[in-house]
């Protein structure tokens, strides 16, 4: 999938970065990202499919 950086769908909704999915408001499943100053949203399905990559990212500090 086209990896762009992610536009709203309507105001209060939120698209998946990776599927496309839409929400509404900020679901408390999904995962924010900020890659290169851009915010990233994923949703849970995304999130929990590339877990390792996304905590393969942080600091050792993090875990």
């Amino acid at each position: 999938m086209d990896q762009q950086t992610p536009q709203p769908a309507d105001a209060g909704k939120l698209v998946c970065s990776r599927c496309g999915k839409v929400a509404e408001g900020a679901p408390l499943t999904w995962t924010c990202s900020v890659e290169n100053g851009v915010r990233r949203y994923f949703c849970d399905s995304c999130a929990r499919e590339n877990i390792r990559a996304i905590e393969g990212r942080l600091d050792s500090p993090w875990w």
